[in-house]
């Protein structure tokens, strides 16, 4: 089926690339105007405003923002949370420090919800990008990877929104790949969002704590320690178990 679409739809990619772009392009620009909004810098701070590329990057955006934060709560907030989406929705590499620059900025309830929320809106803006006018492109280019999940989704439909926290927990699948491919192959929206929010929470937990000690780390590795490795494997077997207890029940009553 998903084949045969890529045949049917494929011709049309090139234009869903345009329309992609432009989005991309107005985006962009809208963050250009939530920057304008922030509070006046000096040269040597807006040279640190910019989307964290290591760590050296996040503790120098880190000490900036700290400094504005009190008096300029809202806009400091605004600029955290609308750059974190964006991110998310056209799935460009620095998500990670954000997570861990708002353990510094950010008490941990308030700092966990943030990056759940953040992660959640942008993943489901990517879907809904993917869902509208992405979908020729990735009839075209990734196929047979689809079918391959498309095969794994059929097999969890039940428990949907279990195995969706237990991909977000999990590196097996890159975190872009399930955001532009869950529309193709009928994951719903709702079921994408409650998966990716409570999904991402484990290893947000993790990057969170460790930017409350931001300037002891030299790099985003240092985030994760064996201990919080070993959590998160068993916070990842205990998403999918009510899947594989039920399996088992049919199979004994059948």
């Amino acid at each position: 089926l998903i084949s045969g679409k890529a045949l049917a739809e494929g011709g049309s990619a090139r234009t869903s690339l345009l329309i992609l772009v432009s989005i991309f392009l107005s985006a962009a620009f809208f963050m250009f105007l939530v920057y304008k909004n922030f509070p006046q810098l000096s040269e040597e701070e807006r040279g640190c405003i910019k989307v964290p590329r290591d760590m050296d990057d996040a503790k120098a955006l880190g000490k900036v923002l700290s400094k504005y934060k009190d008096t300029f709560y809202v806009q400091v907030l605004v600029a955290y949370f609308a750059t974190y989406v964006f991110l998310q929705t056209f799935a460009i590499p620095g998500s990670i420090f954000l997570s861990i620059l708002s353990g510094f900025l950010y008490p941990f309830p308030l700092a966990l919800f943030l990056v759940c929320l953040c992660s959640g809106l942008g993943a489901s803006f990517c879907y809904m990008l993917s869902y509208l006018v992405g979908r020729p492109v990735v009839y075209r280019y990734l196929t047979e990877k689809v079918v391959k999940w498309s095969e794994q989704v059929e097999r969890h439909r039940e428990h949907l929104i279990n195995y969706i926290i237990f991909l977000r927990i999990t590196p097996f699948l890159p975190n872009w790949f399930i955001n532009i491919t869950s529309p193709v192959i009928n994951v719903p929206l709702k079921v994408f969002f409650i998966g990716t929010f409570l999904g991402v929470a484990p290893p947000s937990f993790v990057a969170i704590k460790a930017g409350t000690t931001l300037y002891q780390l030299t790099t985003a590795g240092e985030a994760v320690s064996w201990n919080s490795v070993f959590v998160l494997m068993i916070l990842a077997i205990l998403s999918i178990l009510p899947a594989l207890f039920q399996k088992k029940l049919k199979q004994k009553f059948e």
